[in-house]
């Protein structure tokens, strides 16, 4: 049986790039009815970031808005105001990224719509929060990273640090998000009242550096980078096979161990620079000089072979198309296919979710621009003559196809 606990509740999605996305999507995987609101003439802004494209959809839109109706409205013209408004009325959720303080200026922010509807949860995604000397700035994924010290600890000791390569603060503050809505949800149950909801990019990325902040003020010593090393652990990170990487994690004396014997290398159990964890971290240098020479001799498929067998952590450093063709993606069912209306072959991934053995999946395809318009109005109580007069007017656009 599938899983949809949200069937039944409404989502108005005014957000774009991909915090906010990444939040709704999840909630239309739940179950949840999202309406996802678009500018007439250019839409999400991710439908033109790329290349990659496919069949004309950027790969990000494509990846975050899976299961959602596209309506495409000028929210700025004053008959988009009350289409907005009539969507408010009727919906569980909005979710909203607009600029900091823009909602409010425009008369959508939450206690304006709040007191149209008491039950509504509603949730503002900022850059910085909402309070501070940063909070009326805007922000993406990558000035987190560097304003909350993501970059200084991610990289090699000698080289200026990097970014890490994924979106993850904007992912991470899209399941904030959720989470927030889902207990104001449950707790409405009871109380018949909605709650405003509250996350920011800024946040969510010191959520990611908690330990870093911790030891920080307990130590005063300020964390630097270690490429793929833990700097707590040793040895934990990638090393050079013959025809690749494999990262290796030998988190406990045990596995130290295992290693060793692995490698024929059953003395450096025995040595006092490499007895303990602690003291494997401070030879670090002279350990990983002793292990590297003896993992370049053979492939990566050696290694872990024997690995495996011996119970140590390990796995090859994969690229994302090996990634994309691995057994072990393919087995888990993660690779949804959709129909599309524009975008042949289209596969996408499902939820990292399942219950009861069951892969959570998305119930449709990502929309093109403006694709359910017509629908939504409708729904809304608007005829046929009322939808061509705002699509003449330009406030709404009906059934276009993807942006490019």
């Amino acid at each position: 049986m599938s899983f949809q606990p949200l069937a039944g509740f409404r989502v108005l999605d005014l957000t774009s790039s991909l915090a906010g996305p990444y939040c709704t999507q999840i909630l239309a995987a739940l179950g949840a009815e999202v309406v996802k609101v678009e500018h007439p003439e250019r839409g999400d802004e991710t439908r033109q970031w790329g290349p990659p494209f496919w069949d004309g959809e950027g790969a990000i839109f494509l990846a975050s808005n899976a299961g959602k109706r596209s309506l495409a409205l000028n929210f700025h013209e004053e008959a988009g105001k009350k289409v907005l408004y009539d969507l408010a009325d009727r919906a569980d959720v909005v979710v909203q990224s607009l600029r900091p303080g823009h909602a409010e200026k425009i008369g959508f922010g939450p206690e304006q719509l709040r007191s149209r509807n008491a039950r509504l949860v509603y949730c503002s995604m900022g850059a910085f929060g909402n309070a501070g000397p940063n909070r009326s700035k805007a922000g993406y994924d990558p000035l987190m990273q560097a304003a909350a010290g993501i970059i200084s600890v991610t990289g090699e000791s000698d080289r200026p640090g990097v970014r890490v390569g994924v979106s993850m603060i904007d992912q991470t503050t899209g399941m904030w998000a959720a989470i927030g809505i889902l207990a104001a949800l449950w707790e409405r149950d009871r109380s018949g009242e909605g709650r405003v909801i509250d996350v920011s990019l800024y946040e969510s990325a010191l959520g990611l550096v908690a330990y870093h902040l911790v030891g920080y003020l307990g130590s005063g010593a300020v964390p630097g980078r270690h490429g793929t090393a833990f700097p707590l652990i040793a040895p934990y990170e990638a090393f050079a096979a013959s025809d690749g990487e494999i990262m290796i994690l030998a988190a406990n004396d045990h596995l130290f161990a295992k290693l060793c014997e692995v490698l024929g290398a059953q003395e450096l159990t025995a040595d006092p620079r490499f007895a303990t964890n602690p003291d494997r971290v401070a030879n670090r240098d002279e350990l990983l000089a002793l292990l590297a020479g003896r993992l370049a001799a053979h492939s990566v498929s050696f290694w872990i072979e024997r690995l495996d067998a011996a119970g140590v952590p390990v796995a090859p450093v994969h690229d994302i198309g090996q990634v994309a063709e691995d057994e072990q993606t393919r087995a888990l069912g993660v690779m949804q296919p959709l129909e599309h209306s524009s975008v042949a072959g289209f596969r996408t991934l499902a939820l990292p979710l399942s219950t009861d053995g069951d892969r959570v999946r998305h119930a449709g395809a990502p929309p093109t621009l403006g694709e359910h318009t017509a629908e939504v109005l409708g729904e809304l109580g608007y005829s046929e003559e009322e939808i061509g007069r705002l699509t003449a007017s330009g406030v709404v656009a009906v059934g276009q196809g993807p942006a490019r």
